[in-house]
């Protein structure tokens, strides 16, 4: 199949598709690593609301996505990033999503749902003490706990405004971490995907600030079940795995690099030290490739492993290429493109925030890496894209 595309001279090139269809597992896989997908949300186009103040979603297509990522095998991480949360998902609708993603988890035997649990309730030019931090994250943790749900504790734009030295930050954590139910995940966010936790740990040197993080870690280890760690960097994340107390786990966030880290190096004390876990936003969008790539991984075809995963790495870190921010719009462009929702519109409009060359680009590279489910309807849907945005 052909379709003409546009580069980035603004021209119509011509390319001709792979078609290559990926076929789905016949049932659902087990894997050896514990696999977190970040899962996107599916805005409601059809609401009368203003897109760009409030949060209309289509509740089905979006609960629809969780049970397709647990038939896959993966646990989802709920209200995260990757759903828009801080740009556009707001507290009241991220409460109301962990509910009905908990609810459905019933349905799936084992089925893995951690939540994050954040302060972006907050104001964050009224936020006045860290005080003010803690009992906001208090008021979310006690929301999600209420429904049975497992903490990520998500970075803090009002903890970097009001926060004063590292002390602050230990101070935040210790009585988050100290007061919750199960063990939590501790999500490092880097500035890179959010601007405004520059300088997080209380350190612009990110050194110093590891170090903070793994005090933290190690003053609480019992509850601490690991950090997920968003730096796009796998030296850092290596160097800080190995240095985790035993039993803690690090959840690679790492979008750049993910095959060689969850696949691991043997350095460390112990197992899960010599290889990363993994709560991955790109999951989202090429969640039957990574599922199989696990599942070779759990049988000890580690070759088989990264072969199936690195033909993905050029469409993922183009999706996250910088402004890392903005990588949601790439992921939901993939759900729309193998037909797990029928539009291409986001909360907050961020349809917009990438170019149309830059989804003509992910479009290339989803096919060649063997992407789509269907790859006429990508075809015919890149097409209508196309038509009506050039």
């Amino acid at each position: 199949m052909n379709i003409q595309l546009i580069n980035h001279q603004g021209n119509r090139y011509s390319y001709s598709m792979t078609a290559k269809a990926l076929a789905p597992p016949s049932s659902t896989p087990s894997f050896n690593r514990i696999v977190y997908s970040a899962a996107h949300v599916v805005s409601n186009p059809l609401a009368a609301a203003d897109p760009w103040l409030t949060t209309p979603l289509d509740w089905e297509a979006t609960i629809a996505y969780r049970r397709y990522l647990w038939s896959l095998g993966f646990g989802v991480a709920e209200a995260m990033d990757t759903a828009q949360r801080g740009m556009g998902l707001d507290w009241p609708t991220s409460l109301e999503l962990i509910k009905r993603t908990l609810n459905s988890a019933e349905d799936y035997p084992n089925a893995l749902v951690a939540s994050g649990c954040g302060t972006d309730h907050l104001e964050v030019n009224q936020v006045k003490s860290v005080d003010d931090v803690i009992r906001a994250y208090e008021h979310q943790m006690e929301a999600i706990e209420a429904l049975g749900g497992k903490l990520i504790i998500m970075a803090s734009r009002a903890l970097v405004k009001v926060a004063k030295s590292p002390d602050d930050y230990e101070k935040v954590y210790a009585r988050i971490i100290s007061q919750a139910k199960q063990p939590v995940i501790l999500h490092w966010l880097g500035d890179m995907f959010d601007p405004a936790l520059n300088g997080y740990w209380g350190h612009q040197d990110l050194d110093k600030a590891t170090q903070t993080a793994l005090d933290i870690i190690n003053a609480h280890n019992t509850k601490v079940d690991g950090i997920k760690v968003s730096l796009l960097d796998k030296h850092r994340e290596i160097n800080m795995r190995r240095r985790l107390p035993k039993g803690v786990r690090m959840y690679t966030g790492d979008d750049f690099n993910y095959p060689e880290l969850i696949a691991g190096d043997g350095i460390g004390t112990e197992t899960v030290h010599q290889q990363s876990d993994a709560l991955l936003g790109i999951f989202d969008a090429i969640a039957p490739t990574a599922s199989h790539a696990l599942s070779q991984l759990a049988l000890g075809n580690s070759a088989g492993f990264m072969q199936t995963l690195e033909p993905t790495l050029a469409l993922s870190r183009h999706i996250f290429q910088a402004p890392t921010r903005f990588y949601k719009t790439g992921v939901v462009f993939m759900a729309w493109l193998n037909g797990h929702q029928s539009h291409f519109s986001m909360v907050g409009g961020q349809q917009s925030a990438r170019s149309v060359q830059h989804l003509c680009d992910l479009f290339v590279l989803a096919d060649k890496a063997g992407l789509f489910l269907n790859p006429e309807q990508a075809h015919d849907r890149m097409q209508a894209y196309l038509q009506v945005n050039t």
